[in-house]
Parts: structure tokens; C-alpha cells; sequence
């Protein structure tokens, strides 16, 4: 296991100019030896390269990657100790999943009864204990995708494991099944984890700090509470929760935050108020759906700004075209500058 320093930035241009440029813009992060981290991001945002220049299949352009403090720009993936899952199954067909899963370990010399051991141990893990001694090639892609993440994970001296987009293949359901399995297996092990998703419920449910990327930045690393209850960018607030939060031109008071240009707040934290209530704000209903756990109230302002709610089920819930008046739990409000900064 490893303790992983990135200190760099990546174009896949010569000569560099602009922010645009650049896969990964400037950057300085830690995954600690043992940690599990997630990046988050939609498509293009720079997480996948990140990823591959831990892997060593990539070399940044500018700066340095070391694992325990040791340098290993010019190191290959095999040099620097990396198991890497991908996002479709790397197995081979003609062997049995008792084979797939030992392959790795023969490759560096374990000793047989260690291995028996290893892949026993990964295998009952991953619920594929009854099927060691099947050969690959007629397995679901649910089963071949578990060997694929076996593999990754049966040895127990690699610096880190990385995960590109693991589930993609995977069903719904069984898609639950294995970020759980997978949070209980880093419990046990130990290991360094880095695992890339645009899937905001596979990044919070596995990690225990998410990487949030947009347009090559990294704009906060923080628990899934970190990220709701105060999301260092908008971005975040935006892409973190369902649906997103809510951002309103700032009415800015005496003693109001410095630089404070937007509001943001929660649907979670917007309620029906009474009218005579402080700093209660008179809207238009413009849409309400039944989501089953809740009501997710849509509605305008007076200046046209428009704002969502959930309700709870048990509350009495008004109609399209009605005339409410919605109160902010304050303590959950966000400020943020020009930049799309927190600043309170």
C-alpha cells in the first residue's frame, strides 16, 4: 500500500496556453495509505487521466506523482505496483475463476498454499466460492466483472488499487450489491483505493472522501456530508444531491457575508412558511411530483427565480398555479462570490 502525493498538471498539447488547454489543471493532492477515494465528474471533467497518471499510463505533463515519497514519474504501471479494474471485464476465458483470480499471484511466485489461500479468502468475499472451479467463459457479465475486481484485489502488496468505472456493465441491483461488497472489502483489507465515477451514489456509498471534478479542476475533496451540507463550489451543490441545490440572487443586509453574490440552499431545507413569518418569500407554484418518498414542489419567485422543494408525503401539498410562501432553514444557507466560491 501506498501513500500517493500528485503535484502536477496535464495537457495533451505541446505548447499550452490557456485553462482550456489543460486535461488537468493545476493541483495538489494526497490519497492516504489505506484510504478509499472516489473521483466524481461528469464526462471530460479530467478524472480518468488523473487515474491513469497514478496508473503510470500516462506522465503529466508538468510536476510529479510520488508513492510514499518516492518519485515515479518515469516508472511503468508494473513498476510502481498498480492493479488496475476496468471498465469492462479483463479476465480470460478458457480459465476457471479459481484460475483468474490465482493468475496474478502465480505471475509474482506465491507459493501455492498461499495462493489457495488468497483466492479463497477474495472469493468468498465476493460470493464466487461455488463457482471457482467454472470456467469463465460461460459466466454472466455480473460474475466476470467480480473476477475482474478479484483480481485487482487478491494481492496483498500492491500500492494501490484503481478502478475505472467498474459497474458500468452491471444491473441496478446488482450494481447495490457490489459498491456494498466492495465498501466491506476495504474495510477488511486495507487497501489504497481510487475508483472513477460520474455516479454521484457510487462515489458517496463507497468512498470516504470524494475527489468532485469539473473542467480539469479538482474543486473539493471532502465525506458525502462535506459535500452536501457545504459545497465549496457551486458546482458541487449542483452536481451533489437530487436534485441539486438551489441558487438565488443574493439579497445582501448589513453584516451580510463580504463578496456574498449568490444563495444557495438545499431543496431538502425549503418549506412551506406562513406569510407573517420572518423572511418568508411569496412564490408561485409551478409544477409538484409525487417522487414517492417525497413531493418535489417546483416554484417562482417574484423576480423569477425558481425554486425546488421537497415535501414531506404527510404534508398537505398545494397545486400548480397556487400562491404559497416559502421559508430557507437558514443555518443550511451557502453564500457564494463571483467566482462560484463558498464565502459563508
Amino acid at each position: 500500500m501506498a501513500r500517493i502525493d500528485l503535484d502536477l498538471a496535464h495537457s495533451y498539447k505541446p505548447n499550452p496556453q490557456a485553462d482550456g488547454d489543460y486535461a488537468l489543471l493545476p493541483l495538489k493532492m494526497t490519497f492516504a495509505d489505506g484510504g478509499a477515494y472516489a473521483l466524481l465528474g461528469p464526462s471530460g471533467c479530467g478524472k480518468t487521466t488523473m487515474l491513469n497518471i497514478i496508473s503510470g499510463l500516462v506522465a503529466p505533463s508538468h510536476g510529479t506523482v510520488k508513492f510514499n515519497g518516492e518519485t515515479m514519474n518515469t516508472r511503468t504501471p508494473q513498476q510502481r505496483n498498480i492493479a488496475q479494474v476496468f471498465q469492462f471485464p479483463v479476465i480470460y476465458d478458457t480459465m476457471t475463476v479459481a484460475e483468474n483470480l490465482a493468475f496474478p499471484l502465480r505471475n509474482r511466485g506465491v507459493p501455492a498454499d498461499k495462493i489457495r489461500q488468497r483466492v479463497g479468502k477474495i472469493a468468498e468475499m465476493l460470493e464466487l466460492s461455488g463457482q471457482l472451479n467454472t470456467r469463465a467463459a460461460g459466466l454472466a457479465a455480473d460474475a466476470k466483472q467480480k473476477i475482474s475486481l478479484g483480481r485487482g484485489l487478491v494481492r496483498e502488496d500492491v500500492s494501490a488499487v484503481l478502478f475505472d468505472e467498474p459497474l458500468t456493465v452491471i444491473d441496478p441491483h446488482l450494481k447495490w450489491q457490489l459498491r456494498r461488497k466492495l465498501k466491506q472489502i476495504h474495510q477488511e483489507l486495507k487497501l489504497t483505493l481510487v475508483y472513477v465515477t460520474h455516479d454521484q451514489v457510487e462515489a458517496l456509498t463507497f468512498a470516504d472522501q470524494v475527489v468532485v471534478m469539473t473542467r480539469g479542476r479538482a474543486v473539493q475533496v471532502g465525506s458525502a456530508s462535506d459535500l452536501f451540507e457545504r459545497p465549496q463550489h457551486t458546482f458541487v451543490g449542483h452536481f451533489i444531491g437530487s436534485p441539486g441545490m438551489n441558487f438565488l440572487p443574493a439579497q445582501l443586509l448589513p453584516g451580510s457575508p463580504a463578496g456574498a453574490k449568490t444563495l444557495g440552499v438545499r431543496p431538502e431545507y425549503v418549506a412551506l412558511a406562513d406569510p407573517q413569518a420572518a423572511g418568508a418569500l411569496p412564490a408561485t407554484v409551478r409544477q409538484v411530483q409525487d417522487i414517492g418518498t417525497y413531493w418535489l414542489l417546483t416554484a417562482a419567485l417574484a423576480d423569477g427565480s425558481v425554486v425546488r422543494a421537497r415535501l414531506r408525503p404527510e404534508q398537505a401539498v398545494p397545486s400548480a398555479g397556487d400562491s404559497v410562501w416559502l421559508g430557507l432553514l437558514n443555518p443550511h444557507t451557502c453564500f457564494y462570490n463571483d467566482a462560484e466560491e463558498l464565502v459563508a
